[in-house]
């Protein structure tokens, strides 16, 4: 049994059993990759993978066994490279951020410039996408940090830790009726045509419960994965941005008007996870402590002891979490 093996299947499971696929991201051969998925399967006396022809059909049970253990082994490989790096080269290194947009461009932009300023030698780099997209990559390796609000039952593979809390504004023309309004209600909202996230993404979740819970149809005409474009089609007139509060920049902004809305939603939180078991560097701590300060090493530790997300939850029930 060889290392080179193991990464393989589990390769090929991280790329929906396409060899071609995996051969082509992993620089080699797609026979030379199953010969050796082969010689493991003779070796262990079990399949990994089910056939139809030449083609991998599924994973059999013995086989998401095998590749479970296989992904341990590789982490503690990794880990091992990881020690030996914090013991030679400790201010170097690659950190990789899996996020979504309104994260990436307006929660992360200082912590990032700070980041870097302090280690030059370390390469950073920012992957967006959905909070199904960050999760796997989280858990596939590919990305040391998960920084996401919604659907964090994906997250279950991942320690994830309370970074802050937010909530959302109202974005409106300067000559919409709601911007004269003193003291505007779910059902003024419910008035008119909504521009505001695609489900899943930055909290929407909390806008589809406020409007259920009011016994209210919400009328979204619009959605988009990205603070600015929503922004754009408000200023087209096409409906009322809903957005996170961190997102209107008085100064760029100045031809839309910002309606604070926290008390029509209820507030969400942030987190930022990594892999069960990694080993984390010294500049990974930083980057946490950097972008959520009450997250010190210590705390990072304990959690990261912890079995279930519910005793992290508790560990950090009596902090008071910032809100932005």
């Amino acid at each position: 049994m060889k290392l080179q093996q193991l990464r393989y299947i589990v390769e090929v499971m991280n790329h929906n059993l396409n060899v071609s696929a995996t051969a082509e991201n992993l620089f080699t051969s797609q026979p030379g990759i199953s010969k050796q998925v082969r010689m493991l399967e003779d070796e262990l006396g079990v399949q990994i993978f089910g056939r139809s022809g030449k083609h991998l059909t599924h994973i059999t049970p013995a086989g998401q066994d095998v590749i479970a253990i296989a992904q341990e082994i590789l982490s503690k490989v990794d880990g091992i490279k990881s020690v030996a790096a914090e013991h030679t080269l400790p201010d170097q290194g690659k950190l990789n951020v899996a996020t979504t947009h309104t994260q990436a461009r307006y929660a992360l932009p200082q912590v990032i410039k700070g980041f870097i300023e302090r280690y030059p030698k370390v390469s950073l780099h920012m992957h967006q996408g959905s909070p199904q997209q960050i999760s796997e990559a989280a858990a596939k390796g590919k990305a040391d940090f998960a920084i996401a609000t919604e659907a964090l039952h994906l997250y279950q593979d991942l320690v994830m830790l309370p970074c802050y809390h937010w909530n959302r504004a109202l974005i409106v023309r300067p000559d919409h009726p709601l911007a004269q309004l003193d003291n505007i209600s779910i059902e003024d909202v419910a008035r008119y045509p909504i521009v505001t996230y695609v489900y899943g993404f930055t909290g929407r979740s909390e806008l589809d419960k406020a409007f259920g819970a009011a016994g209210l149809e919400p009328h979204i005409v619009f959605t988009a994965t990205d603070a600015d474009v929503i922004k754009t089609y408000v200023r087209m007139g096409i409906g009322i941005g809903v957005v996170a509060s961190m997102a209107y920049e008085p100064k760029q902004d100045s031809d839309l008007v910002a309606l604070p809305a926290g008390h029509l939603f209820a507030h969400s939180t942030t987190k930022i996870g990594f892999r069960r078991g990694t080993f984390l560097r010294t500049y990974m701590y930083d980057f946490m402590e950097a972008f959520a300060p009450h997250l010190t090493r210590d705390r990072v530790d304990k959690a990261a002891a912890m079995r279930t997300h519910e005793e992290i939850e508790a560990m950090f029930a009596d902090i008071d979490l910032p809100t932005l």
